[in-house]
């Protein structure tokens, strides 16, 4: 499966999930909104830490959607394969194996 059916998928999934406990989602998502635009780190560098968790937590669906904030916010390849050293430097060898799937799916999304 393509990065771009999975990101579908997540999000579809995500909508589903978002019906069934819709004050819950709510809540989650008000936190997400509060986290992001708060505090002194711009959102560049939030979804940078969050693409690093995402890798070094092997969440698959989480890579997909951090990659594709940072595509919107113009991250480089360079800055995203920084957190990818990080990620693994904190994670090991299961990080490496996902930190070499969110770099995939970074070059497939920035196309």
């Amino acid at each position: 499966m393509k990065w771009q059916e999975k990101l579908s998928d997540t999000r579809k999934n995500l909508r589903n999930l978002n019906s069934a406990i819709p004050e819950t989602a709510r809540a989650f998502g008000a936190l997400g909104k509060s986290a992001k635009e708060g505090g002194t780190l711009d959102y560049k560098t939030k979804e940078f830490i969050a693409l690093g968790m995402s890798i070094a937590g092997r969440c698959e669906p989480c890579i997909t959607l951090h990659t594709e904030a940072l595509v919107k916010v113009g991250a480089s390849r360079e800055e995203v394969s920084d957190v990818l050293a990080m990620a693994i430097q904190m994670g090991g060898g299961p990080s490496m194996m996902y930190a070499a799937k969110a770099l995939e799916c970074f070059d497939e999304l920035s196309v």
